[in-house]
């Protein structure tokens, strides 16, 4: 089975980044691929035209695809694009979470985003991820979500990062059926990492990456290409793949 994951593009009309995007898609296409996942921060400032772009590539690809909002995103407008019935019904507070069950896996997203904030906040949604876990359903999952809840060591970003972060690594220590892996992006960078005995990733950014700045007095240069995950599980084993175009 294979997942993509893509991740903050920051699609607006000031920009090329939707071309970039394209890129995805079209290397993706050479993937015998089951589902798509876009982690957040698929426009900027309001773009909603970005939204009916993005929906309408999405629309002419066969993979099934899940969607989480980014602090840059508007979730009223999501909703009128891609309509409330493609999230979980019972998410708290209008959260935008998604849990998608396949034969092998489940995919499970958390909506982290906080209003007219740039960080993010997993504390009022551990209850739904909890009964996620605990559910009576078998299958391993995988965890999806916008911020990073483990430091990258790039200051600028970590002073964004998930709020709650150790709440939820308590819930995780202690739920039998844990993830097999969590994977989010926010830091526009692909990071690799372990969180509460779990492998936890950040997936690169189809925008303009951010530099390996690790607040020293110079800044490296950067100059990455779009980047995106494929994430495999074949034979009860996952892998997980940073990929560059």
């Amino acid at each position: 089975m294979l997942i993509a994951q893509i991740s903050d593009i920051h699609a607006s009309g000031d920009n090329d980044n939707l071309s970039r995007f394209d890129r995805a898609l079209e290397w993706l296409e050479h993937q015998s691929l089951d589902i798509l996942v876009l982690t957040g921060d698929l426009i900027d400032d309001g773009w909603s035209e970005g939204y009916h772009l993005i929906s309408e590539r999405l629309g002419r690809r066969k993979w099934t695809s899940l969607i989480l909002p980014g602090n840059s995103d508007d979730r009223r407008l999501m909703r009128s694009v891609w309509g409330a019935n493609r999230w979980a019904s019972d998410a708290p507070a209008g959260s935008l979470h998604f849990a998608h069950e396949t034969d092998r896996l489940r995919l499970l997203g958390l909506d982290t985003t906080v209003e007219n904030k740039t960080s993010g906040n997993v504390i009022n949604h551990l209850g739904w991820l909890k009964k996620q876990l605990q559910s009576e359903n078998t299958l391993p999952s995988l965890l999806f979500l916008h911020h990073h809840i483990f430091e990258s060591g790039i200051p600028t970003l970590d002073s964004t990062m998930c709020d709650g972060s150790s709440q939820l690594a308590d819930l995780l220590r202690h739920i039998p059926d844990k993830p097999l892996a969590i994977a989010s992006g926010h830091v526009h960078r692909p990071v690799a990492g372990i969180f509460a005995g779990i492998p936890a990733f950040i997936c690169g950014s189809v925008c303009p990456a951010n530099p390996l700045w690790f607040g020293s007095e110079n800044v490296p240069p950067v100059n990455d290409p779009p980047s995106l995950m494929i994430h495999r599980y074949a034979g009860n084993v996952l892998t997980s793949h940073h990929v560059s175009l």
